[in-house]
């Protein structure tokens, strides 16, 4: 395996300034853009049927172990407040369960039946979309969870950075990102698990795109969580309507701190009631609803 071997620029690493091991790790992690960049055709495919899928009432699971299942967990967790998707909506399962996302789980990424059954007790449906992450390509746990998801008919994706891989085989829509070998050999929670998180960012974020939950580069859909995210979707709102802090206030707190709602109710002159029908009549794309402003 290509994460496996030496990398024959960091061979020296423990005789090397700090400095120099900085710069050799540095110089390693530019060549992951180009790595991602040569798979973007890959990525769009599985965004589409991704979008498709989540666009009739499906959800998307990210599968992983170690390190590729705490990068699905983190890029499923993010989604609620950033896209106002529900918690169900966006799930990462990492072998092992909950506790292995702070603490390796011995052994919990040997199992197929796992991975299977781990989606099984969601109820996995043909609606539903699955990416399988794995730098190794190999883990059981997720080939357990493809081949449990191809076998119900749900969407399934994989993504690996050992080229070729039986992760890629096991799905539909394979995403490689043959990143080679690690500054630190095989600790691919370096460039491996950076590849790898470039690529779900894009998968989640062309995803809610897709699904109208941006308008413009605006993540109208915020849910506000925290001080910070109140000031965003204020910003928000003032950005699509022009309007002062304290209308913004205002149309906020008639609309529960949604600002696609706000934004109805200010461009159409309509109550709130009537605004979030106009957006449900649209499937929840704004532009649909009021244009470009």
């Amino acid at each position: 395996m290509q994460t496996e071997q030496q990398n024959p620029r960091s061979m020296q690493l423990d005789q090397s300034s700090t400095l120099d091991v900085l710069r050799i790790m540095n110089e390693e992690d530019q060549k992951v853009a180009l790595v991602v960049q040569d798979a973007l055709p890959q990525i769009a495919a599985a965004v589409d049927v991704i979008a498709e899928r989540m666009g009739r009432g499906g959800r998307l699971f990210y599968v992983g172990a170690g390190t590729s299942g705490r990068l699905g967990v983190l890029d499923a967790v993010e989604c609620v407040p950033t896209f106002g998707t529900e918690p169900e909506q966006v799930q990462g399962l990492i072998a092992g369960g909950d506790r292995a996302f702070v603490r390796a789980v011995e052994g919990a990424e040997d199992s197929r039946e796992q991975g299977a059954l781990d989606l099984k007790e969601r109820h996995l449906s043909a609606d539903d979309a699955v990416v399988g992450i794995a730098a190794s390509g190999r883990t059981p746990y997720v080939l357990g969870a493809l081949a449990y998801a191809r076998e119900v008919g749900a969407a399934n994706i994989s993504i690996a950075c050992n080229v070729p891989s039986a992760v890629l085989d096991a799905a539909d829509y394979p995403i490689p990102l043959p990143v080679g070998p690690e500054a630190l050999t095989g600790s691919t929670r370096l460039k491996a698990g950076t590849a790898q998180k470039l690529a779900l960012n894009m998968l989640s974020t062309a995803t809610m795109v897709k699904l109208g939950k941006v308008y413009g580069n605006l993540m109208v859909d915020v849910k506000v969580t925290n001080e910070k995210l109140v000031h965003r979707a204020r910003r928000i709102l003032m950005q699509l309507t022009g309007v002062d802090e304290a209308e913004a206030i205002r149309l906020l707190a008639a609309t529960d701190q949604h600002v696609k709602t706000a934004a109805v109710m200010y461009h159409r002159g309509v109550d709130a009631a009537a605004a979030r029908d106009l957006l449900a009549e649209k499937g929840g794309h704004l532009r649909a609803v009021i244009g470009s402003v």
